[in-house]
């Protein structure tokens, strides 16, 4: 969409559990888990949620967990892809 992104490949430089508790900040961590992800299946997440801070100490170790892309502008976030949230967000 001809915007300029920074990446950062979460499999060569995991985010740590104070990243992610930094960029989840006051949002709902569960809209981070990736729920395709073979570990929520396994663990049954849906019906049985970790808490705030297991999830992240999850994430942190299995970074396949977080749900991705997300892309950041300033206090901005999109969780996943979403292309019309993608054009908005680039107005």
């Amino acid at each position: 969409m001809g915007a300029e992104l920074e990446s950062r490949d979460l499999d060569k430089q995991r985010l740590t559990e104070s990243e992610l508790d930094e960029l989840i900040g006051s949002r709902d961590y569960e809209e981070f888990l990736n729920t395709r992800n073979e570990l929520y299946r396994m663990h049954k997440m849906k019906e049985h949620l970790p808490s705030r801070a297991e999830a992240i100490k999850l994430m942190a170790k299995e970074p396949n967990l977080i749900r991705r892309p997300i892309v950041l502008q300033g206090s901005q976030m999109i969780l996943g892809l979403d292309e019309e949230a993608y054009r908005k967000f680039l107005k």
